[in-house]
C-alpha cells in the first residue's frame, strides 16, 4: 500500500517536457508530419517553424489525461504576418470535443493570449485584447489549474484568471502548428512545452 502511494505521488508531480528541436518526435513520442514544417537555428537553439499555410505535427498522446490540477508552458515565436486568428496548440480527449487550447490574436504587429479549456463540467476562454504583446520575439505562455481557478500568463504576468470547473480529460491527442480540425494554421516558430500535473507559481515556470 504504501509503494503505490508512493507512485500516486509521483505521477500527480509528474512533468513532461517536448523540445521542438526534430519532427520525428516530441517528448519521445512519434509526430505524424504534415505541410512542411522545418527544424531551423535560432537565438534558442534549435526551433520547429511553421508557415502558416498546412505546416502541423500531430502526437497521438493527451500529455495531460487525467490531470486534475495543471501547468502547461510553452516557448514559442508569433510572426507578425501571421492570420488574425490562430490555433498553435491543442490537446483533446478521444471521442469528445473536450480540449484544451493556446490561441493567438495578431494585428498591427502585435498579438494577446487566447486560452480555452472545455470538459464535461465546464468551459471558459481566457483572453484580454488590452493585453497585447509584440510580435517576431519569443514569449513564455502558460494555462494553470488549480482544481477550481483557470488562470493564463505571458511571460510570467498573469493576463486573466475565471472560477470553472474543468473535469480531468481521457486519453486523447495533440496538434501543434493547428487546431486538431486542421483550421487556423499557425505563422511562427515553436521552441519547447512543459506540462506539469500540478501548479506551479511563475518563479517556477521554464522560461529557457
Amino acid at each position: 500500500m504504501k509503494t503505490l502511494l508512493i507512485l500516486s505521488a509521483l505521477a500527480a508531480y509528474s512533468q513532461e517536457v517536448w523540445r521542438f528541436d526534430r519532427l520525428n518526435k516530441l517528448g519521445g513520442h512519434k509526430t505524424t508530419v504534415e505541410g512542411n514544417p522545418k527544424v531551423v537555428n535560432s537565438p534558442r537553439g534549435k526551433v520547429v517553424a511553421f508557415d502558416g499555410d498546412g505546416d502541423a505535427l500531430f502526437v497521438e498522446v493527451h500529455p495531460l489525461a487525467g490531470a486534475e490540477t495543471f501547468t502547461w508552458e510553452v516557448i514559442f515565436r508569433p510572426d507578425c504576418d501571421g492570420k488574425k486568428e490562430q490555433r498553435f496548440f491543442h490537446l483533446q480527449e478521444n471521442g469528445s470535443q473536450h480540449r484544451l487550447l493556446f490561441e493567438t490574436r495578431v494585428g498591427g504587429g502585435a498579438w494577446y493570449l487566447d486560452s480555452f479549456g472545455a470538459t464535461a463540467t465546464g468551459s471558459k476562454a481566457l483572453m484580454d485584447p488590452e493585453l497585447t504583446h509584440k510580435c517576431d520575439e519569443w514569449h513564455h505562455v502558460a494555462s494553470v489549474y488549480d482544481g477550481a481557478v483557470f488562470s493564463n500568463y505571458v511571460n510570467g504576468v498573469l493576463q486573466g484568471k475565471a472560477e470553472v470547473k474543468l473535469a480531468p480529460q481521457g486519453p486523447g491527442r495533440t496538434s501543434a502548428g493547428v487546431r486538431i480540425n486542421r483550421v487556423d494554421y499557425f505563422k511562427g516558430a515553436i521552441h519547447s512545452a512543459r506540462f506539469t500535473r500540478r501548479v506551479l507559481r511563475p518563479d517556477e515556470f521554464k522560461q529557457k
